[in-house]
């Protein structure tokens, strides 16, 4: 009896979670003490040390079976280096919680704070300031506050950044808005698909005298879309030439190449800091520039200091919820090889990478999450086994994503997808320059999505992409709203592009509201068009063949390379995918066996069917430019998707035409 009397004391005086089956409660505040016990009356100051207690607890005997829950106050939390949680979860070990106070902003900054701000002066600037300039900028000494790393301009991940009210500052660079173009690219010509000719050579002439200006700044970059409008660039410029008026940029050259008139603008140039919002830091001196849009007040202004603020490995049963994640140079969260792992309700801002990055493991959810101001993408997740078509299950539910492809404009999508039975559900997702969701792999779900305003930057893309891969295949793309889609250049913008033969997807039951070539088929076979509205899109359908006219080798190559890298011939592929059997016999490069049935077309144009494509192609039982009675009117520029439901007597159910639960698209309500 004395015994257990004297564990009963032991255990009320170290931990009071152990009774009663309750989790391990730790608490952290701005205003506790790293050496506290991280109780509630006596809290940790910092995320760090309530990990290290969680460490302890490990060690000492493993994580309760009823788990630990750490609870941050209000406030904000500059991380010194990133949290790792590694290998928890196992043995029995319980549930990991680490969430914010309710109702309460709890910030986890990869930045570092800069309040020692002061007017710049002539002496530290000579005459690379415009006079109005000189008035405005603020000048801070990074070596003052023990500041090493100065980043990159340029470079992924390891770009350095500079916030002010938790809004993404410029760069200095020129223009201001929009791009000049290249006059002519010099060298050897080198002819590129579809006829079209650049140089490899990365030397190229300009128009005016801009130029002239960045003669001697010491690290001048350029971004640009050097020869595709889908693909850009930052390259470093090696010399300017003013008498020839040439720019040479440093090896390695853009993967493409380079041709006329293509758009690029130039950043990190002193002499090019002249309006508000703009900066530049000399990394010799540690000196950083800025013209503030506003006042500076004490927490105003933020350096990107941190690649990443939390890295979850080989590890189960973790939520991260109720947090705000900002300021990192690259990935804020990464969840590797690990399962039932959960990141609810949280915030992320201001990333230089990406917001939440989820590789392998299975089962792990992104939910109801706000993701803005990406350097790149949103969230990207890959995992089950492709040999196996063992799904994954992850899951990207109801997150709002917005202003994403920041820095890095072209295959940064919202959300990206790759390997087996993933499902991405009711996101929103708009204002990013290329992708809003981009897909690689087997069998996975995407669906009540909506999707707008996106590709406006660049040409020759898909809102939803996917291609050049016979064997990625079985994925439904099903009940989402796509509208307000455009972009510019010769081939502009797709709501759903399956390019390069992308084969065997089912596109059912959307709806395409203004978002140019809708439903795209770009030379694949073994697709379905079925049950979707279209209002004022151009086309509505696309079909071509492509693989029996310019795109020939691939088909020849590339393409069979990729499908017997999977065992397509053995189980569970052979059950899964019969069509896989005969396609290397069954005239590969034309578009079979796609049906186009029981859609509905109103305004814009119905279809492009290329002449060879059209006898491979069935389209039936499709309601063209009839009244289909809308409940509402979807061609407003205000409409939603409610707006698309269609009224009992409409000629569309005649045709086989099912209604679309139009009331669930979108996000859910938290």
């Amino acid at each position: 009896m004395h015994a257990i009397r004297l564990a009963v004391i032991v255990c009320l005086l170290s931990t009071p979670a152990c009774l009663f089956g309750a989790p391990l409660e730790l608490y952290v505040s701005p205003q506790g003490e790293d050496a506290h016990p991280g109780t509630i009356e006596k809290p940790v100051k910092t995320l760090e040390a309530a990990v290290a207690l969680i460490e302890k607890t490990k060690a000492d005997g493993g994580i309760p079976a009823e788990g630990v829950t750490v609870t941050l106050q209000g406030g904000d939390y500059e991380l010194k280096s990133p949290i790792s949680i590694e290998g928890y979860g196992h043995n029995g070990e319980g549930p990991v919680i680490i969430q914010g106070a309710e109702d309460q902003t709890v910030r986890l900054l990869g930045s570092r704070i800069i309040n020692q701000f002061s007017p710049v002066t002539q002496e530290e600037v000579g005459d690379q300031l415009s006079p109005e300039a000189l008035k405005q900028v603020q000048v801070a000494d990074l070596a003052s506050i023990e500041l090493d790393d100065m980043g990159t301009v340029a470079g992924a991940g390891t770009r350095l950044e500079l916030f002010y009210r938790h809004e993404p500052m410029q760069l200095a660079r020129w223009p201001n808005e929009g791009f000049t173009t290249i006059k002519e690219a010099v060298g050897e010509t080198k002819i590129k698909p579809h006829g079209i000719a650049g140089t490899q050579e990365g030397l190229f002439t300009y128009e005016g005298d801009r130029a002239e200006r960045w003669v001697n700044a010491p690290e001048v970059w350029l971004h640009g879309y050097w020869f595709w409008d889908w693909s850009d660039s930052f390259e470093r410029v090696e010399n300017i030439d003013p008498e020839q008026k040439r720019i040479q940029l440093a090896k390695p050259d853009h993967n493409y190449g380079f041709r006329n008139n293509q758009r690029y603008y130039a950043l990190n140039i002193l002499t090019e800091l002249d309006q508000p919002g703009e900066w530049y830091l000399d990394r010799i001196s540690k000196k950083l520039y800025f013209w503030p849009p506003g006042e500076i007040r004490t927490g105003d202004v933020q350096l990107s200091v941190l690649c990443s603020l939390i890295e979850i490995e080989n590890s189960q049963n973790i939520t991260l919820k109720n947090l705000t994640f900002e300021g990192t140079r690259s990935t804020m969260i990464s969840l590797r090889n690990s399962e039932h792992c959960v990141v609810d309700h949280c915030q992320f801002l201001n990333g230089g990478s990406g917001g939440v990055n989820i590789g392998l493991g299975r089962e792990c959810v992104v939910q109801h999450c706000h993701i803005r101001n990406m350097g790149e993408w949103g969230i990207s997740i890959t995992g089950g086994d492709r040999n196996t078509l063992t799904p994954a299950g992850h899951l990207a539910l109801s997150n709002h994503i917005h202003h994403f492809g920041r820095l890095f404009r072209t295959y940064r999508p919202g959300i990206a997808v790759y390997g087996v039975g993933i499902r991405v559900a009711h996101n929103l997702i708009h204002d990013g320059p290329h992708n809003a969701i981009q897909l690689g792999g087997n069998d996975h779900l995407i669906e009540f999505n909506e999707v707008h305003n996106v590709c406006f930057e660049t040409g020759d893309v898909g809102a939803f992409y996917m291609g050049r891969d016979w064997s990625a295949r079985g994925t439904v793309i099903r009940h989402n709203f796509f509208h307000d889609i455009s972009g510019p250049g010769l081939y502009g913008a797709m709501a759903v592009y399956l390019d390069d033969a992308a084969s065997g997807i089912s596109i059912i039951g959307n709806l395409f509201q203004r978002s140019g070539r809708s439903a795209f088929i770009g030379g694949g076979r073994d697709n379905l068009v079925e049950n979707n509205i279209f209002v004022d899109c151009h086309p509505s359908v696309h079909v071509d063949s492509r693989g029996i006219g310019w795109m020939h080798e691939t088909v020849a190559t590339t393409l069979p390379e990729r499908l017997k890298a999977m065992p397509y011939q053995e189980s569970p592929w052979k059950e899964r995918y019969p069509q896989l059997l005969t396609l290397l016999e069954d005239e590969p490069g034309k578009p079979k066996y796609n049906i186009v049935r029981k859609n509905i077309s109103v305004g814009g144009v119905w279809s492009h069917i290329d002449e060879k494509a059209k006898p491979l192609v069935t389209e039936e039982n499709n309601l063209i430019d009839q009244d289909p009675h809308f409940s509402g009117n979807p061609q407003s520029p205000s409409a939603t998707a409610v707006d698309f439901k269609i009224k009992s007597d409409s000629p569309a159910f005649d045709l086989g035409f099912e209604q679309i639960p139009v009331e669930k698209i979108g996000l859910l309500e938290k």
